[in-house]
């Protein structure tokens, strides 16, 4: 896996919200110490259920893959809230593929 920038995920993320996705207030990249002092690059989705999903490669894969936080308590939804975050995790699956192709890319 190569070299995963704040800048390169910056752009990346311009790329993927100039596709029409809505990620400009729910998206953000965190500093993530990979090997040697590299960020290794960590996305954080905020969703509006108040769950919270990571997306970052897998270091033995190189794979990206989402991780969504677990609560404790169990969380209520009405039919619209379901729907709206149905909506967002298709969003998020969506990134995730496009970080994917984009880090394919770089790789090749």
């Amino acid at each position: 896996m190569s070299f995963r920038s704040r800048e390169t995920l910056v752009a990346w993320l311009t790329e993927f919200q100039a596709l029409g996705y809505p990620v400009d207030r729910t998206v953000r990249i965190i500093e993530q110490d990979g090997a040697d002092g590299a960020n290794t690059g960590l996305v954080a989705v905020e969703l509006t259920s108040g769950l919270s999903a990571y997306i970052q490669p897998d270091d033995a894969s190189g794979s990206w893959a989402i991780t969504i936080e677990s609560q404790e308590d169990a969380i209520e939804l009405s039919a619209a809230a379901a729907a709206q975050l149905s909506a967002e995790l298709a969003t998020v699956s969506s990134l995730c593929a496009f970080l994917q192709a984009r880090a394919s890319e770089a790789d090749a």
